[in-house]
């Protein structure tokens, strides 16, 4: 265990200096935030009918996932995509650590860098735009503890996308249809309780759920504390569910792996 924390401590140590990229990345996060408060406001300015969230609860939620969307974004492990594409990758085979915790460790990384520069800075500048506090120190903490459980989940799932180097090399479009499904099925694109109430049940049965709306309700206060225990689990059982696919995933494309030229 204490090789993997090294591993994502020195991967997080190098990501931490691209501070001009994160400082890109939270103008980009506040220009998008407001360009959503915009196209929501529009709605609830034109709808009389009763909505199951306000609108303030809507801005609040919007900041939210601005603050966090490095949860969603990225891509497959660059340096698992160079080392499948020189053959490297086979390096990895011998040394003597667990192949997918060592890719597991850089990517919990890769996820946690870019939202730890940009989290803060983008709910403060929320605060001036409509964020609005979590009802009760019990929702802010079961919402902190919602957000460390989706990031295992999307870790679990960016690694999944590096495997996935070992039969697509490229990596593309695995890189883009992750974020993709992510950003419509956690509720970036639409707040899910603004969704159809047939597609919700469809929705919250998929891991993206869990990575932001949850946590989201969490801290609005729609889900109560005590339903943290709820979340966490299914958090978790995803987490597992993924971690397993993984292992096996990887087993089998490292029993199947050519290098080229030998």
């Amino acid at each position: 265990m204490t090789a993997y924390l090294a591993i994502a401590g020195a991967r997080l140590r190098a990501l931490l200096q691209y501070r001009a990229a994160a400082a890109a990345g939270i103008v980009t996060h506040i220009f998008w935030g407001l360009i959503r408060m915009m196209i929501f406001e529009a709605f609830y300015r034109s709808s009389a009918a009763a909505q199951p969230m306000s609108y303030p609860e809507v801005v609040t939620y919007i900041w939210l996932g601005q603050a966090t969307l490095a949860l969603t974004l990225g891509s497959a492990d660059m340096d698992v995509r160079a080392m499948v594409r020189t053959g490297t990758v086979a390096y990895e085979m011998v040394r003597p650590m667990d192949v997918y915790w060592t890719w597991f460790s850089r990517t919990i990384a890769a996820r946690l860098a870019p939202m730890a520069l940009q989290v803060v800075p983008v709910l403060l500048i929320g605060a001036m735009f409509g964020l609005g506090p979590p009802p009760t120190v019990a929702s802010a903490a079961a919402w902190a503890a919602g957000t460390a459980g989706a990031l295992l989940v999307t870790t679990a799932l960016w690694t999944l996308a590096s495997i996935s180097l070992l039969w697509t090399i490229s990596g593309e479009g695995v890189a883009r249809l992750i974020p993709t499904l992510g950003y419509c099925f956690c509720g970036m694109l639409i707040p899910i309780p603004l969704m159809p109430p047939w597609a919700q049940p469809i929705v919250t049965a998929l891991p993206f759920w869990t990575v932001m709306d949850a946590p989201f309700r969490l801290y609005l206060g729609h889900i109560p504390p005590e339903g943290a225990g709820i979340i966490l689990l299914h958090q978790l059982a995803w987490t597992v569910g993924l971690v397993l696919f993984g292992r096996w995933l990887l087993g089998r494309a490292f029993g199947r792996l050519v290098v080229q030229g030998g």
